[in-house]
């Protein structure tokens, strides 16, 4: 049990950091988006956006947990977030940034500005929620208050995944200036964060393989103790790589 329980726990860990890696990102847009309005209105659509966009997790959440076994929806899974990760880093080395262009929120009402901070945050959503699946499903059964499903999934693995969605949500409405200052200074962290995107979606890739109504790969390896070892070594190995490049790139810049 206390292995189970220390699993249970790294997971949430890397869940709570690329959340934070990802939601600071996205709160730059966010803030851009509600800058027209008058100062004390701007905190207000904020919080109205993110309270509805937090509805719009939790029922998505369920839905994924419902249609996690199929495997057409793990495959797109899969290619969304392979896809993602190298728009990413393809449009940094192009010198693109997330923008929001004036037009796109000049003259918008509050009550118009809140909806579109939910419809902002809605598809930021969808990557962290993915993320949390492709990172939860393999993790061991825990039965949590003698229930053992929600939504077809275990209630251990449900528990962790909406953790992470929460966690997600109050770091972008309270922490994400931490996390942009963070980037500010090392923004090669967030390449870093993207590239872990991309190896989860390798490891739902993986699942969607190894699918029994597949079964191109055996379907006991996408669920092995080699497998899992394979991935939080590279995972891990990446998050290595790319703190020893910020530093370098920090120290040649403050040079």
């Amino acid at each position: 049990m206390e292995a189970i329980l220390l699993e249970y726990l790294w997971v949430l860990l890397v869940l709570v950091a690329l959340e934070g890696l990802l939601a600071a990102d996205n709160a730059v847009v966010m803030a851009v988006m509600v800058k027209h309005l008058p100062k004390e209105q701007q905190k207000k659509a904020l919080f109205y956006g993110l309270m509805g966009a937090f509805v719009f997790r939790f029922a998505a959440l369920f839905m994924i947990t419902i249609l996690v076994d199929v495997w057409q929806i793990q495959a797109l899974g899969a290619a969304y977030l392979l896809f993602i990760a190298f728009k990413h880093i393809y449009d940094q080395r192009k010198g693109k940034e997330h923008s929001i262009e004036p037009e796109a929120t000049k003259g918008s009402g509050f009550w118009m500005t809140v909806l579109k901070v939910e419809l902002a945050d809605i598809a930021f959503a969808i990557d962290s929620m993915l993320a949390a699946v492709a990172l939860a499903i393999t993790l061991p059964h825990l039965d949590l208050f003698g229930v053992s499903e929600i939504g077809g999934i275990n209630s251990g693995q449900f528990a962790v995944m909406l953790a992470g969605g929460l966690v997600g949500l109050v770091i972008m409405r309270f922490a994400a200036h931490k996390f942009v200052k963070l980037l500010a200074d090392y923004p090669q962290l967030e390449t870093t964060a993207f590239v872990i995107v991309g190896w989860v979606g390798v490891k739902l890739l993986v699942l969607t393989l190894a699918h029994k109504d597949l079964g191109i790969l055996p379907y006991d390896f996408a669920h092995s103790t080699e497998w899992k070892l394979i991935f939080w070594g590279v995972l891990l190995a990446i998050v290595a790589v790319g703190a020893v490049i910020s530093v370098k790139k920090k120290k040649e810049q403050d040079a």
